[in-house]
């Protein structure tokens, strides 16, 4: 709101009033006006000279996926797509996480094949590509999918090594393949490249789980853990394993893994006080 005059002491009032005469008399050369331009009345917004940029149809969808809200993210990247005449292999990819965010895994399947289609050392693709034939696998026990989930695991490593989400979600195939030396093996790599990827979200790849009661997966997750002196998160899963009907403590006393961590307090305790299973 402009001041009313009435409140405006005298010596303000003539000092705006020589102002308004210099703004009449001399050229403006206030950035973003032109002498011809008329002058904005004090207290008004300056006026933008460069229009912000539009935002994206591939950044809508990345608005909309940090929301959560997938199939919206879903719908901008397919219109991304299309402008870009289906030639975007990394749109390709993020349209593949929002379908499996939908549990949507035939589309999804289908959406990382094309972003591997476009850009064939994408590494980030493969191992999602990877995570959509392991959750298909899981839930109609097919060998045959969890093998195709290694392969593209494998081509994501020999891509990109050093990305623990990729060794993590390798060795779980391995584990349902009961192929458990291999499992304990990727895991221990993963760790070692990041100690926390068992318990944190990963900034590259989408990471799997088991999900349920699964006590050798945790089993096996805590020998990992604890063959690389991570006490606290070992102890953690072991915790889990025999919440979950793990009830063989000779078994856990006897492993090479475990005993490196024999003296750590919470394990210490675990073992002398072991939780009832709750397991139905």
């Amino acid at each position: 709101m402009k001041p009313q005059m009435g409140r405006v002491p005298l010596l303000a009032a003539t000092l705006m009033a020589v102002a308004a005469a210099f703004w009449g008399a001399i050229p403006v050369l206030v950035a973003g006006f032109s002498p011809n331009q008329a002058v904005p009345e004090a207290g008004s917004p300056p006026a933008l000279t460069t229009p912000s940029p539009e935002i994206t149809l591939e950044q809508r969808g990345d608005i909309f996926m940090a929301r959560k809200n997938y199939a919206d993210a879903a719908d901008y990247y397919y219109r991304a797509l299309k402008q870009a005449s289906l030639k975007n292999a990394k749109v390709w990819n993020k349209l593949g996480i929002a379908l499996q965010q939908q549990s949507k895994f035939s589309n999804a399947r289908k959406a990382y094949s094309n972003a591997t289609r476009e850009d064939k050392n994408f590494a980030e693709a493969w191992n999602n590509l990877g995570t959509v034939y392991f959750t298909v696998a899981t839930g109609s026990k097919s060998s045959k999918n969890l093998e195709k989930s290694i392969k593209c695991y494998r081509r994501a490593i020999e891509l990109t090594g050093d990305a623990a989400a990729f060794h993590l979600n390798l060795g779980t195939s391995y584990y349902h393949l009961k192929m458990y030396s291999q499992a304990v093996e990727e895991y221990r790599t993963a760790l070692g490249i990041d100690p926390n990827v068992a318990t944190q979200e990963s900034s590259v790849g989408t990471v799997v789980h088991p999900s349920g009661e699964d006590v050798e997966y945790f089993f096996y997750m805590a020998k990992a853990l604890a063959s690389v002196g991570n006490a606290e998160d070992a102890t953690r899963y072991l915790r889990r394993a025999i919440e979950d009907g793990l009830s063989d403590p000779q078994r856990i006393a006897d492993d090479p893994d475990f005993q490196k961590i024999s003296q750590y307090p919470a394990f210490v305790e675990l073992m002398k006080n072991p939780p009832v299973s709750i397991k139905n």
